[in-house]
């Protein structure tokens, strides 16, 4: 399990590698934020469907995260996009602690390997602060999902939020807790 691996392996190189004093020191995953827009896919269907496609985007995001998300709304009317001020633009999910670490496990092991055309994580996908934005084209790579039951097809991004003071300490983190980085 991951969080077993961040205790026995990536604490104890990270300490020797950067001569961090403490444990406590030690860059650690705060949060992960899993978002996906549904604008695109309410706009395209009919006011009766929107609903159910609503409720199933739920179902279905809750079965990926483990926990029920929440719906975002739009702060302002873009006649751009077609969106009205107040309606549902996205869905989003804060994964903290036990919870992030399995997400986390399944992302790396199962979801990620089963992408079409995966070549690993690229190291600009990594900002300044240390945070890592993975982008999924279809959630049906998630095991957990039934594709002939998904009301709609939908991309997820995930966002792995940890503490790191640098770039270079987060690539190094990243790399220990076994994501699949590439160079590019």
């Amino acid at each position: 399990m991951l969080k077993e691996r961040y205790k026995k392996i990536v604490i104890p190189k990270m300490r020797e590698k950067f001569r961090y004093r403490n444990n406590l020191v030690v860059p650690r995953i705060m949060k992960v934020v899993i978002n996906t827009g549904v604008g695109k896919i309410l706009s395209n269907i009919d006011s009766s469907r929107k609903e159910v496609v609503t409720e199933g985007i739920s179902y279905e995001l809750a079965l990926i995260c483990g926990q029920k998300p929440i719906f975002t709304k739009a702060k302002k009317a873009i006649s751009g996009f077609k969106t009205r001020k107040g309606s549902v633009v996205g869905a989003k999910v804060v994964l903290r602690k036990n919870r992030a670490y399995e997400f986390l496990d399944r992302l790396i092991n199962i979801v990620l390997p089963r992408s079409r055309d995966f070549r690993g994580i690229p190291l600009r996908a990594i900002d300044k602060g240390g945070n890592l934005t993975i982008g999924i084209k279809e959630h049906m790579v998630f095991p957990e999902i039934q594709p002939e039951k998904s009301k709609a097809p939908f991309g997820l991004e995930v966002i792995i939020v940890i503490n790191a003071k640098n770039r270079e300490e987060a690539i190094e983190f990243f790399k220990l807790m076994g994501f699949p980085l590439r160079e590019g």
